[in-house]
């Protein structure tokens, strides 16, 4: 059974999850290719509004496995490349990183739904409501105390892992909306988005025909 994997993804310009599933293979070093489902899709317009019920794509096919929930993915190439520290080497550390990158998962919604990821988008003097405010705060909040804790320049040290890849889009929106950080978060989030690896997909963004006039509007 050959061992490189296939990785489907819809939209490097507006999907955060695609991305966040495409870092966490990049950073393991599985190899795989890359499949983009067309923004026409109606399943994956629908991801991208956030009327889907669920979260199909990003979707990691490897030697029979197929694996669709991101943090599922990243928890699989754990397994199948421990040596790329995707997630930290102490059981403590570990179960600190599973709980921000859960809260990534699951949580700010007001975020998601205010200040929707586009890489082409440039929105200065943009108002952020209070909920997505409150977002945001936490947001800085978990970089500050990993930062702090781990020592950097990552989450959770030397390397960018798991945590990184779940938190890279939010990078995306702080510069496109240009939300104001602090001199830690601030430098966090240009090191995320000076990655080869996200250098790479915005790229790739930039190039995308595309376009999905709801997420494009003003607000």
């Amino acid at each position: 059974m050959p061992n490189k994997a296939t990785l489907t993804i819809n939209s490097r310009n507006y999907s955060s999850w695609s991305l966040r599933g495409w870092l966490l293979a990049r950073f393991s070093g599985l190899p795989f290719d890359t499949l983009v489902v067309p923004a026409g899709d109606a399943a994956s317009r629908k991801e991208l509004l956030l009327l889907s019920p669920s979260i199909l794509v990003p979707c990691l096919r490897h030697q029979g496995v197929t694996v669709w929930d991101t943090l599922a993915i990243g928890e699989y190439l754990h397994e199948v490349r421990p040596q790329a520290g995707l997630l930290p080497h102490d059981r403590a550390s570990r179960a600190h990183c599973r709980a921000i990158c859960g809260e990534m998962h699951s949580g700010f919604g007001s975020l998601r739904a205010a200040l929707p990821m586009n890489l082409k988008g440039d929105s200065p003097g943009f108002r952020v409501w209070e909920r997505a405010q409150a977002d945001i705060d936490r947001i800085v909040e978990i970089w500050q105390e990993c930062l702090a804790r781990y020592g950097g320049p990552w989450l959770f040290g030397d390397e960018p892992g798991m945590a990184d890849a779940m938190y890279a889009p939010v990078a995306t929106r702080f510069l496109t909306y240009h939300v104001g950080l602090d001199g830690a978060s601030g430098g966090y989030a240009s090191r995320l988005l000076a990655l080869p690896e996200m250098v790479e997909w915005k790229q790739a963004a930039l190039e995308e025909p595309a376009e999905i006039e709801e997420l494009d509007m003003e607000f």
